[in-house]
Order: C-alpha cells, then structure tokens, then sequence
C-alpha cells in the first residue's frame, strides 16, 4: 500500500506539472489521468483489504485480552486458569493450553488428566481446615519417595546411644519408603457457583478440597481401628507398636512418657492430647486454684502441647518423624450426586503417611485399675 502510495502521489505531481505546462499535449495528460486512475483503484483495493485486515487483529487483540493469554497480573491470570480448569472439567470439556501453562503443567499431548503443578499444591500442601499435625508432622510431594530413617550416620554403629532405635533400625532397615494410597476429595458445585465469578468458585472449591484432605490426613494418624492396608499410617495401630508408657492418672503418665523417651528425640518432643484430657488435668492439679488455669500448657506439662480431638491417649514425641508424602499424579473429574442434583468437583490422590521411627514415640495411658 505504502509503494502504491508513493507511485500515486508522484502520478498527481507529474499531472499538475503538465496542466501548468503549455506546451505538453492533451493526449499527454490523458495519459497520466489513467495511470492516476488506474493506481487510485490499485491503492483503494489494497486499503479495503489493510484495513479488514487491521480490524480482524483489533479484534483478535481484543478477544485475547478476555482470556488467559491476555492477562497481565499473575495472580489474577492464576485465579482464572483454575477457574477455566474447573468449569472445563464439570462441563466434560478439554483443558485449554494456556490454561496448563498458567498453572504450570508443561504437557503439551493436550490428553493428559494430571493436576497441574500449581493446583496440585496449593490442595495437598495448604489445607484450609486445620490438620493439628501440619507445622509438626513433615510434608512432602516427591514420587517413590524412600528415605532414611536418621538424618546422619557414622562410620560405627555404636553412635546410636538409644537402644530401642537402634533394635528397630536392626529390625526394620535403615531407610522408609512410601507407597501410594488412593483417596478421593469431593466439592460440591452448584450451576449459581460454576457461573458466578472466577474468584467465587476457585475459593468455594479449593476451601472444600483443602478441608477434606486435612480430614483425610487426622483420620489415617490418629484412627484407632485403621483400614487394612492403613494400618502402618496410625500412632495407634498395633502394627507400628509404639511404646505405651503408663501412670496412675493421665499427668504423670504424660510426664512418664516425656521422661521415657531417649534425649536425642526428647528435646523436640511435642505432646498431642485432647482439650478435655487437659482440662481434666488441670482441674485435678489446681484443686481448686485459679492459678493454673491461666498457665501456659508447656508450663504445667513441660512440653509444648498441640490439642487434637484424634488423640485419644496422649502421644508424645518428636513429630519431625511423621511425615506425609503425596505422591505426584493427582486426578480430576466430575461426578453428579444424583439426590441433590449438585455436581461435584472430584480429586482423586495418592498418600502415604510414615512413622519413620517408632521409638522417636510414646503413647501415654492411664494404668488399668483391677
């Protein structure tokens, strides 16, 4: 357009020339007339096409800034891919790319039902509802994750001063490895949520998700009567046999228990109870002084105490040998509650929980009375 441009306007000058100019002819400037004309027909059919051209890239532009690609703020750009993530997969379509990319996953088959590194770890690393072992218990998202049992050795053996660890690592092997069990989280979406905004159903979905995973997790440590297959997960289960340590009320056997572990755990060793086995404590213990209720629990029990409805008898230990691996490879899909008629936003999981020594432990109990 630019070159027909130039063409024309230099036909315009050498026509305005030879109408000033006597002495040029008629037929010449006839002549330049239709090159002119010739080449404004030339340079408005180029135009016509520039400028449908121009309005179709306007337009591209500006339905690209409604997408993903579009989106400048990356939280934002965040927010929307799992948003896109969510109703493409309660409406049974596929994942976009770009909706991949933004949350991190690199496959580019366009089949894969992976969980996208940034939801994936913002559901299994963050829960909303409280796990109490979270902060205490460690928390990994490794694939075939096998690790050993103490952080450091020596060239002898007889380093381990602690009897029990050392019978157990004999017994057992030196290292852990954790396998995969399936759970699945469900999250109830309603049409009202799917169609509200981005920030609603991401929140309502996410806060679902982390709740049951958080559930999941108390439920498999602390279950009395674990599920087959779970029964390695639990600080009860006589599979993992942890030390019970007794005493004639719950105190003493808590104290009992913190004076039985070996000092290498007993240093970093937290006390996970129930708030009614406390308060029962304190009642006994205050005797009717209002001291002792305004006393930090480290204070009365002298460990820091964690409050969890789970822990039925008392556990003391050092919580840095609990650990909970999600292996890599989460799912997602739909499934519709047929009473209520309420879609629901499925993940589906795979964890593991280790004790990864068991005489880092003990359960406090109260002494059975004839």
């Amino acid at each position: 357009m630019a070159t027909i441009g130039q063409q024309l306007a230099k036909t315009e000058e050498d026509l305005a020339t030879k109408a000033m100019d006597p002495s040029a002819s008629l037929d010449d400037i006839k002549a330049t007339q239709t090159v002119k004309a010739d080449l404004q027909a030339r340079f408005d059919v180029i135009k016509a096409q520039h400028d449908q051209l121009e309005k179709e890239q306007a337009e591209k532009f500006a339905q690209k800034q409604n997408t993903i690609a579009g989106i400048e703020d990356p939280k934002q750009k965040v927010v929307s891919a799992k948003a896109d993530l969510i109703r493409s997969t309660m409406r049974g379509k596929a994942i976009d790319s770009d909706v991949r990319a933004a949350l991190g996953d690199n496959s580019t088959t366009g089949g894969s039902k992976f969980l996208p590194k940034t939801v994936s770890n913002d559901i299994i690393m963050e829960p909303l509802a409280k796990n109490p072992l979270r902060g205490h218990s460690v928390v990994t998202n490794i694939t075939n994750l096998e690790l050993p049992k103490l952080s450091y050795t020596l060239d002898d053996d007889d380093f381990i001063a602690d009897t029990e660890t050392a019978k157990e690592l004999e017994l057992t092997g030196d290292t852990v490895s954790f396998g995969r069990h399936k759970f699945k989280v469900y999250a109830g979406v309603s049409e009202t949520v799917i169609n509200g905004s981005d920030a609603n159903l991401v929140g309502h979905v996410e806060n679902a998700l982390k709740s049951g995973v958080a559930a999941k997790e108390k439920k498999v440590a602390f279950a009395t009567t674990p599920k087959p297959g779970e029964e390695h997960m639990s600080f009860y289960s006589t599979q993992n046999g942890i030390k019970v340590v007794t005493g004639a009320d719950k105190y003493k056997a808590i104290k009992a228990a913190i004076a039985d572990l070996h000092e290498d755990y007993r240093e970093n060793a937290k006390i996970f109870m129930t708030f009614a086995d406390y308060s029962d404590i304190i009642e006994t213990l205050a005797n009717g002084s209002a001291t002792l209720y305004t006393a930090q629990p480290e204070q009365v029990l002298g460990k820091p105490v964690v409050f969890a409805d789970g822990a039925v008898k008392p556990i003391v230990g050092d919580f840095s040998y609990s650990q909970f691996n999600y292996d890599i490879g989460e799912l997602f899909e739909r499934d519709k509650d047929i009473k209520t008629g309420i879609e629901q936003f499925v993940v589906t999981a795979w964890f593991d929980h280790q004790i990864k020594l068991k005489s880092a432990f003990r359960i406090a109990d109260v002494t059975s009375t004839p």
